[in-house]
């Protein structure tokens, strides 16, 4: 009863539930629950779950799932880690660390988690953690949804717009290149929010119990917007003291309009670059045998 009248409360108020939301999220979180015991994991946000192509790695013998959802902070990674870490028993983990992810407070990836997945005591401490009125409604709400349409069978489109779902999490967009050369680009300063920087230590922990490998990776952005940080080169320092880090703007040479759909995400061209040079750092450094 309590329940009932705070998600009433809580529609006056405001909730953002979205089941089957952006970079189907629901359709990997339903997949995951039926992989175990595989090579490797992908852990992220967009930057992963559009960067890390499932059948690039697996052309090369890999077993793989990406895990990566829309703007997942390190809060939400410790989360998914906890639910599902120990069930795929990944060899390696390949944790992808954007900058800007470790600013954020964590609101609009909680409310995705929240909406297409399990919800149990660690979607309330999330919750409670990033202090968000929204999330908190939005969790209210799922769990009345759920009891209601617990014997209704939902189903995500693996075609969206110009997203396609592929096997193992990645989601692939039809080839545009980068139109966005002429914007202002102002200088960002990575201000590390505590409690995502506590839950990347945490994640870290999680991983570490397992004995399988970890590989901390920055994707590649447009050069103009990598351009914009203004303490790069400390994060770089920071993320080489928590093991072995690669920022694969330094690594590979890309082109912000050819290689890349917008700022900040790698287009099919891009994707095929990037993951293959990735494989050929794995195979030198025998991550994965």
């Amino acid at each position: 009863m309590i329940l009932f009248f705070s998600i009433i409360f809580s529609v006056n108020i405001g909730i953002d539930f979205f089941r089957g939301g952006h970079g189907h999220t629901y359709t990997r979180l339903k997949e995951i629950k039926s992989k175990n015991n595989i090579d490797i994991l992908f852990c992220g946000s967009s930057h992963a779950y559009r960067g890390f192509n499932t059948n690039i790695f697996r052309d090369s013998g890999y077993t793989v799932f990406n895990l990566g959802s829309s703007s997942q902070t390190h809060i939400q990674t410790e989360i998914l880690l906890k639910r599902y870490l120990t069930q795929v028993k990944p060899k390696l983990v390949i944790y992808e660390v954007n900058p800007e992810i470790f600013t954020m407070e964590g609101v609009e990836s909680a409310i995705d988690i929240i909406s297409n997945d399990k919800n149990d005591f660690e979607s309330i401490k999330m919750v409670f953690k990033i202090q968000s009125l929204m999330a908190f409604n939005t969790l209210n709400y799922t769990f009345l949804y759920d009891i209601i349409n617990r014997n209704k069978a939902f189903s995500e489109n693996k075609q969206k717009d110009e997203d396609t779902y592929i096997e193992g999490g990645y989601v692939e967009k039809k080839l545009t290149n980068n139109k966005t050369l002429n914007l202002s680009q102002n200088k960002f300063k990575i201000d590390i929010n505590k409690k995502q920087l506590q839950s990347f230590e945490n994640a870290l922990s999680l991983i570490s119990k397992t004995n399988c490998k970890v590989i901390l990776v920055f994707a590649p952005i447009t050069s103009r917007t990598y351009n914009t940080f203004e303490n790069i080169e400390l994060f770089s320092k920071m993320m080489s003291t928590y093991g072995k880090y690669y920022d694969f703007n330094k690594i590979i040479i890309l082109n912000d309009t050819t290689d890349f759909y917008d700022s900040e995400h790698l287009n099919i061209n891009g994707v095929l670059k990037f993951n293959n040079k990735l494989i050929q750092v794995i195979k030198n450094n025998y991550y994965c045998n």
